[in-house]
């Protein structure tokens, strides 16, 4: 039997987990239902699709909550809001 004792599983991180699959699985849903999402050029002059700015607002997303981590001491549910904030910036421009 494997001991995983060590690791943090609350319910903020099965949260967490379930939430970031629930938008890869919505994604999905989203492409099969609407096929293409037809690229566009945003404000960093670059082709994306909806799956790249996805990723781009996920990857930011935890480098927000990392920063905010590091420079305040203020509650992580501040940072969700930035990061909310910041996922539909990217999907608005990029």
């Amino acid at each position: 039997m494997i001991d995983l004792s060590w690791m943090a599983w609350t319910w903020p991180t099965a949260i967490f987990f379930v939430v970031i699959f629930s938008m890869i699985a919505l994604m999905g849903v989203w492409e099969y239902v609407s096929p293409g999402g037809a690229p566009r050029v945003g404000i960093f002059r670059f082709e994306t699709t909806r799956g790249d700015r996805l990723f781009v607002s996920l990857l930011g997303s935890a480098f927000i909550c990392l920063g905010w981590l590091y420079f305040t001491d203020l509650s992580l549910w501040y940072a969700l809001i930035v990061c909310a904030a910041f996922f539909i910036l990217v999907f608005k421009t990029v």
